[in-house]
């Protein structure tokens, strides 16, 4: 996903009546990240009855998706969990790859559902693949020129921050499908292909996927106000 933390700070700087615009979006943030961290915390405790670790989860996965060809590496950092479409390699944080738990299963089975997605030429996933480029030349240079059409009172460049900004936004909103589809793939093969077993381990696969997809929807509505406040910023001009 495409980092917004350098912009956000800028305007954070610049103008506080930003809070007013992103007050909902840091509130959700703010539980998104504490419901992730809650059900990390419990499902990380709750073993998988197939004792499989999160490593052999993620093969398992590709295998019954009928993927090959997929190179799976060990990432550092908490949560580091990602699919690089461009090398075909799913890389798993260390408490993921090797973890026996139904969290480890979980984020696991999301990254494969990503090789999964691209592997079947999933259409958003490939737009969004194309599209990174450039929602990180916009993510670097919007916010910036937008301040500094407000500073000297120049119009276009804000107009040209604005328009650079959308394409984050688009960026963000391609983000929701390809993440909640990969959930979803992931659930099904883990009942269907029996890695998961009875409802209690279910409910924590849900419980912790259901959890990261909130973090998506917050930084989705974060850019849509931030947009609105540039907008607004730009007619006030």
């Amino acid at each position: 996903m495409i980092d917004l933390a350098l912009p956000v700070g800028m305007v954070m700087l610049w103008d506080p009546m930003y809070f007013l615009y992103i007050a909902p979006a840091l509130i959700l943030a703010f539980l998104a990240q504490a419901r992730v961290r809650s059900a990390m915390s419990r499902w990380s405790k709750e073993p998988l009855s197939k004792g499989l670790t999160g490593v052999e989860v993620a093969r398992r996965v590709l295998e019954l998706g009928g993927v090959t060809g997929v190179q799976i590496e060990l990432s550092s950092g908490w949560l580091s969990d990602h699919y690089d479409p461009r090398s075909r390699t799913l890389r798993l944080s260390e408490a993921n790859y090797h973890g026996r738990s139904v969290a480890a299963a979980a984020i696991a089975a999301h990254e494969a559902g990503h090789a999964m997605q691209h592997a079947q030429k999933y259409a958003p996933l490939a737009l969004r693949s194309v599209y990174v480029p450039f929602a990180a030349v916009g993510s670097n240079l919007a916010i910036p020129l937008a301040i500094a059409g407000m500073i000297f009172r120049y119009p276009p460049l804000v107009l040209a921050g604005i328009v650079l900004f959308a394409g984050v936004v688009a960026f963000q909103l391609l983000t929701l499908p390809v993440e909640f589809n990969a959930s979803r793939r992931a659930k099904r093969v883990l009942i269907d292909g029996g890695i998961v077993t009875g409802d209690h381990e279910a409910r924590g696969v849900s419980a912790v996927l259901n959890a990261a997809a909130l973090t998506y929807v917050a930084a989705t509505l974060q850019a849509i106000l931030t947009l609105l406040y540039l907008l607004s910023r730009y007619r006030r001009s």
